[in-house]
């Protein structure tokens, strides 16, 4: 953790400043020293430190007023004090002044290293938070709430920026949580139309009357309960947008007006004759295959194909595992900001527990954990502790221990054996996706796919109801495995 850190040691013993220096130098720092207050002043003017190790008894500048003018020119840089037993004191009363925290004379090397770490992984996550704080608010003004620098983000903006302006119809898909309706409003932001109505129809939460009552609107007396006549939700979205939340819920015979006004910008009020034009760009979002829907006849081809003009895929998180900070970023400033605690931060832990979790529920089952941790926090700081059992226990596959292979066996067969079985169990878990087995264990898709042919292992024959996996041919040095959990076995070729 310290190795590449860049550290100031400020101390007027010259003793001192080496064994710091050759102690540093051994974790891989770039060390500079300075023998006075004034000196190492100086040198935080010129270069950026990632810590500033002081001295609190020195000739001239002592160390407390050292710290202040570090904090004039850094008011977030770490700075350890180091001090005699007899000043403890005034070491202690100095953090309140904004020290990072402080070791006695004598101390033990790793007593240092440890506070250093601290201090260094403290600079790291203060740095990162400001850049994704600015990654943010530059992100929030074009796109809302939509939160990504990945790649496959970047072509979601790209694509958007590019839809955005016209009139098309567009389908946005995604798994649930993904944040379509998200990506539905930028579009709308971002269109001429932005400044009138964008409306929602959830279209899975409402029988079909009451549905086509909604979207079409109603005469007086048109069915049992319409006392009065109602606007629908398209006369409302009218030189908006209306975006249909689910459209693969929405029901057969619901379909076919829809068609109609997609074609026609035309529809009429239930009990009515009267035709009414209308203007309103449709967004529809769908976690469901629509195309497989249009094959089993639970969907019109019709509407799919006017539908199915411009789409914008939304990837899962697990897809774009290094927007992960950026959202948690996100969403710890938004809970922040609503529960009154400020300052927060992450963890590198539980940031990792985060990054290493496949996220089922994608960007809504993050925001669920994040304010969960916000919630119950104490302290500025959130570590693994706040993090629910799902995410710091789950991992993508469990690897069998190896049972003794016979004696005798070779080493190269050993590790050949467990590479396949590594391979194998990897893309049972992926589904058989080489791509998403790749990304699991975290190697180039290229990489994976040499691997797979080293080891000449092919497709097994598959089974009724099961999915095929790969079987280790001639090439894999004569390994075969048993994948019962727990066992392995490894054959020599006798």
């Amino acid at each position: 953790m310290l190795e590449g850190a860049s550290v100031l040691v400020i101390d007027d013993e010259e003793i001192m400043r080496e064994i710091l220096q050759t102690l540093l130098d051994r974790e891989g720092c770039r060390v500079s020293v300075a023998a006075s207050g004034e000196e190492g002043l100086a040198l935080a003017r010129s270069h950026a430190f990632d810590v500033v190790v002081v001295d609190v008894m020195m000739p001239g500048i002592d160390g407390i007023e050292t710290l202040d003018e570090l904090h004039e020119l850094d008011a977030e840089l770490p700075v350890i004090l180091i001090t005699a037993f007899a000043s403890v004191e005034n070491a202690i009363a100095s953090m309140k002044r904004g020290a990072f925290d402080y070791v006695t004379k004598p101390f033990k090397n790793e007593e240092v290293l440890v506070v250093l770490r601290n201090a260094v992984e403290r600079r790291r996550l203060v740095t990162e938070n400001r850049t994704l704080r600015e990654n943010l608010r530059a992100r929030t003004s074009q796109f809302g709430e939509i939160i990504g620098q990945s790649p496959p983000m970047g072509k979601v903006f790209d694509l958007i920026a590019q839809a955005a302006p016209s009139r098309t119809t567009i389908l946005v898909e995604g798994e649930s949580g993904t944040g379509k309706e998200l990506a539905a409003r930028a579009l709308h932001g971002n269109s001429p139309r932005a400044d009138r109505p964008f409306v929602t129809v959830n279209s899975g939460s409402l029988p079909p009357d009451l549905l086509e009552s909604n979207l079409f609107g109603h005469l007086k007396g048109a069915f049992t309960g319409a006392v009065a006549p109602k606007k629908g939700l398209f006369e409302l979205a009218d030189r908006g947008t209306i975006f249909f939340d689910e459209i693969g819920s929405v029901p057969l015979e619901t379909q076919a007006k829809l068609l109609r006004v997609i074609q026609e910008r035309e529809f009429m009020r239930l009990g009515g004759v009267d035709t009414i034009k209308v203007d309103a760009r449709i967004i529809a979002a769908t976690n469901v295959d629509l195309k497989g829907m249009v094959e089993e006849g639970r969907f019109r081809e019709d509407l799919y194909y006017r539908l199915h003009v411009i789409t914008v895929k939304l990837p899962p998180l697990r897809e774009r595992r290094e927007d992960i900070r950026l959202l948690a970023q996100h969403f710890l400033e938004k809970y922040g900001a609503e529960n009154e605690k400020q300052d927060l931060e992450l963890t590198a832990a539980a940031l990792d527990l985060m990054e290493d979790y496949d996220w089922p529920g994608n960007v809504r089952e993050l925001e669920n954990v994040i304010e969960r941790a916000v919630v119950l926090s104490t302290e500025s700081r959130i570590g693994p502790e706040l993090i629910p059992d799902a995410v710091r226990t789950s991992r993508p596959f469990q690897i069998p221990q190896f049972v003794m292979p016979p004696e005798g066996i070779s080493f190269k067969e050993v590790i050949a054996a467990f590479e396949i079985q590594l391979i194998e169990r990897t893309l049972v878990a992926a589904g058989g996706v080489q791509k998403r087995a790749a990304e699991m264990l975290r190697i180039k898709p290229t990489t994976l796919n040499e691997m797979i042919k080293r080891h000449d292992m092919r497709p097994r024959r598959r089974r009724a109801g099961a999915k095929a996996t790969l079987d280790a041919g001639p090439g894999d040095g004569g390994a075969s495995q048993d994948l019962a959990p727990g066992r392995t076995r490894v054959n020599r070729r006798v």
